[in-house]
């Protein structure tokens, strides 16, 4: 009886003690995993104390601002060029300058995959986030495609699209220009590098891409609402370009078009992506290909105009610079003559206008880049590997160490025979990761910018500053 009735008692007291010494076990797990990260917390800070940067935030660390204050992409971009203004060479976690951007860019080393990942489901795996000998392959592949003579020819489809722009038909009124840009810039790419010959700015299908690209461009996470617009926006994307691709394969199907365009001396971006996948024993898959064309449609497009939308708005903002451009490209195409590549040699202040606003706005203000090396310059070899490298061209291009006065609107920065670091100026990237369409998309830029500057005078609208709404300025037409 005595031993029936204690033996619950005796139950409760061993799983109670149990409960104790698992309780005491997690919390000394627990110590030691605080200990461990407050010891490498320390090896941090004084692995990155050796590099300019304000005191580090107990919490925070160096990334303070980014935890205590409000943000907003304006704010962000007044705090960096504080911290341009006061380390010049660059701060704890942040690469703007020319020295470090030689280093940095110079290596072959992979993306930052976790920064990029929101990505791949929009444009696929290609040449922007391929890594190792597939990099390579592709880089080579498409090569051909920007060569200085298939170059040529482009330059009739980039005048058309541009005075076909339903930008042309706006005239003394106020206009958002990037959605017209952006419009133009797509039909550029796709006459271009795609074969598709018919103008698409009026086709509701390009106006439901260029806002399905520009939501994307805002929206990452897919487990909120806006995640769920951004899955739809995806497909949206992919159903334009899958589209293009089908129209362009009937097309090589018809008789005797593909011995023609085969016999070509060079072949366009698309067209040497089919060619690829036709090849017997290729490993050139149909995901390789569309993943390249999502990718080229979009960097050949969206940063392109957002490069001509910022470049109108500095020359509105700077009327003496926007005169002089003016009056160079009038002298040049008098009765409004077509424009030609050699055109482009012959407007040499209008491309130094050009490049200033580029140095002031760069079209990608940023990238960021895992550390894989270990090298003694810079002090580089002392950083953690796996960290990441963000470098900032926004704040390369506003460091005053390069350029004095750099607030001040200096086309002389960028006068023939000017020099400068190589890495000082990069408004395509630099390196290993530089934009392999750069020289297609300068030459687009310059036929843009001359051809509204024929026929527009420009002027900032003040009830309107730039911002994520978009880039407003008033068009007077020139008579």
């Amino acid at each position: 009886m005595s031993v029936s009735e204690l033996s619950p008692t005796r139950a409760l007291g061993s799983v109670s003690g149990l409960l104790q010494v698992v309780s005491l076990l997690g919390l000394v797990l627990l110590l030691l995993k605080v200990a461990q990260l407050y010891l490498r917390r320390q090896w941090l800070l004084k692995t990155l104390h050796q590099f300019p940067s304000p005191p580090p935030n107990w919490l925070c660390g160096y990334k303070q601002e980014e935890f205590l204050l409000p943000w907003s992409y304006d704010s962000e971009l007044q705090a960096l060029l504080k911290r341009v203004e006061t380390y010049l060479s660059a701060r704890v976690l942040l690469i703007y300058d020319s020295d470090y951007m030689n280093v940095v860019l110079g290596r072959s080393g992979p993306k930052s995959l976790n920064i990029y990942r929101f990505l791949i489901p929009w444009i696929g795996t290609g040449l922007l986030l391929l890594e190792g000998q597939m990099l390579f392959q592709h880089w080579w592949m498409l090569t051909p495609a920007f060569h200085y003579d298939i170059l040529k020819p482009y330059m009739g489809h980039m005048a058309h699209s541009s005075q076909s722009a339903s930008l042309q038909d706006n005239q003394d009124s106020h206009v958002e220009i990037f959605r017209h840009v952006s419009l133009m810039t797509l039909d550029t790419i796709m006459k271009c590098t795609f074969s598709f010959q018919c103008s698409i700015q009026t086709d509701r299908n390009s106006k439901s891409y260029i806002q399905a690209v520009r939501d994307l461009n805002n929206l990452i996470y897919r487990l909120t609402p806006e995640g769920h617009w951004n899955y739809w926006a995806c497909q949206l994307t992919h159903q334009h370009t899958d589209a293009m691709i089908k129209e362009r394969k009937a097309h090589l199907q018809k008789e005797g078009e593909l011995e023609k365009v085969r016999s070509r001396r060079h072949l366009d971006f698309l067209d040497i992506l089919l060619f690829t996948r036709m090849q017997k024993g290729s490993s050139f898959s149909d995901v390789d290909l569309h993943a390249e064309v999502d990718t080229f449609m979009f960097k050949g497009h969206d940063t392109t105009a957002s490069g001509i939308s910022w470049i109108l708005y500095t020359l509105a903002s700077h009327p003496v610079h926007q005169q002089r451009c003016q009056e160079e490209i009038q002298s040049l195409l008098v009765d409004d003559a077509f424009l030609f590549k050699d055109h482009l040699d012959q407007i040499p202040y209008t491309t130094m206008c050009i490049k200033e606003a580029l140095r002031l706005y760069p079209p990608v203000p940023k990238l960021s880049k895992p550390i894989t090396f270990h090298e003694g310059r810079f002090s580089l070899s002392s950083l953690p590997r796996r960290n990441h490298l963000p470098l900032s061209f926004y704040g390369l291009h506003h460091n005053p160490k390069v350029w004095p006065n750099l607030e001040v609107f200096d086309p002389s920065w960028f006068a023939p025979g000017s020099t400068r670091h190589s890495h000082a100026f990069l408004p395509f990237s630099g390196g290993f990761r530089n934009f392999i369409g750069k020289q297609f998309s300068m030459n687009e830029l310059k036929v843009a910018v001359a051809l509204t500057l024929l026929r527009f005078e420009l002027a900032p609208d003040p009830s309107r500053v730039p911002s994520k709404n978009g880039i407003y300025l008033w068009l007077r037409k020139i008579l």
